[in-house]
């Protein structure tokens, strides 16, 4: 039996897209970013702190139990990090970077956007995870081998943001 395909309708297609290429670059490059952060929280990796330094941080940020927080934090920079990387559970993944950086951005900002004391680069970071949140990962991850993930849906980006937002705020109002 012959399958033909009518004029206008589209064919799924085994191609690469653009979307395919570019998604996952997108992905690498933010995960790999978010992976050295937090494991310069974790282990001290790429002249870091470690929890007792990253702590003491947080402690002086106003965070209670500033070495739960700073684990806290390396964790889901690390975990969030890799997921992306992997293109595994990437809207969940992605939102965490989401909230870390909301945190990131609240203790930073001091009214400047651009420069030293700016906010450009926590920004950046969070328009990224967004969008990756939003958009799915691509055909080139791990979700799209997962029943629940491979179609990507954008409620799924939605819900993991809401989550994100909701987390971050709770964690900004137990800060001094």
């Amino acid at each position: 039996m012959t399958s033909t395909t009518l004029p206008g309708t589209a064919r799924t297609s085994p191609v690469l897209t653009p979307y395919d290429v570019g998604l996952p670059v997108l992905r690498v490059v933010l995960g790999a970013i978010m992976v050295v952060h937090g494991t310069q929280k974790l282990f001290m990796w790429f002249d870091g702190g470690g929890i007792k330094g990253t702590g003491g941080f947080f402690s002086k940020a106003g965070y209670p139990a500033g070495e739960v927080m700073a684990t806290i934090a390396g964790l889901t920079e690390t975990l969030g990090g890799l997921g992306l990387i992997l293109g595994l559970v990437t809207p969940l993944a992605a939102a965490g970077i989401v909230g870390v950086m909301i945190n990131a951005i609240s203790v930073k900002w001091v009214g400047s956007v651009i420069g030293q004391e700016g906010i450009e680069f926590e920004a950046l970071i969070v328009a990224a995870a967004a969008t990756l949140a939003l958009t799915g990962p691509g055909r080139l991850a791990v979700d799209h081998y997962l029943p629940v993930l491979r179609n990507h849906r954008l409620i799924h980006g939605v819900l993991a943001l809401a989550l994100a937002v909701v987390l971050a705020v709770i964690v900004l109002l137990i800060r001094d």
